[in-house]
């Protein structure tokens, strides 16, 4: 029996997302699991306060969906060339910080393993950007692989290493 017959991937189109994908595929092919991807729009991200609320959700929020459609359709492509059976969720106008709708969406398919990227801050930055890695972790049910990005947590010129792993404390 494998080990690992259901996995959550959420992609948002980062370099360090793209990674862990290509780390999903690569487990969902080994053990014969089915990959479910996942994209929350983040309103919020794109509010400046200078817009008025009209043309905010006549015009942006509609292109941020497209592109949230666009960028699953191309990871379920990405997956399935490999032979890896896929579905896709995008969340998208549902209150809620990502690290929530992760856990939320693991929890409701049984996933048995949540991949997720992680971009490695540390200190202030970590701080200020707040880390949805660290909290799918922490509120996760089940095991939960952290892709970091690359190069992240290493000393500069270090060589060899592993990028995948959980995330160092503060």
């Amino acid at each position: 029996m494998s080990a690992y017959t259901r996995i959550l991937m959420p992609i948002d189109g980062s370099p360090t997302s793209d990674r862990a994908l290509d780390e999903a595929i690569r487990l969902a092919r080994l053990d014969g699991a089915r990959l479910r991807l996942l994209h929350v729009v983040d309103e919020l991200s794109y509010v400046n306060g200078f817009e008025p609320a009209m043309a905010y959700l006549n015009d942006t929020l509609p292109l941020m969906q497209q592109a949230g459609e666009k960028l699953l359709a191309d990871a379920r492509k990405k997956a399935e060339a490999q032979g890896v059976a896929a579905d896709s969720v995008l969340i998208v106008g549902r209150p809620g910080r990502l690290w929530e709708h992760v856990v939320e969406q693991a929890g409701s398919m049984k996933a048995d393993l949540v991949v997720v990227g992680s971009h490695g801050r540390r200190g202030l930055g970590r701080a200020l950007m707040g880390s949805d890695a660290e909290q799918i972790v922490r509120h996760a049910a089940g095991p939960v692989l952290v892709v970091r990005a690359a190069g992240a947590g290493q000393a500069p010129g270090a060589l060899g290493g592993s990028n995948t792993g959980p995330i160092p404390p503060a």
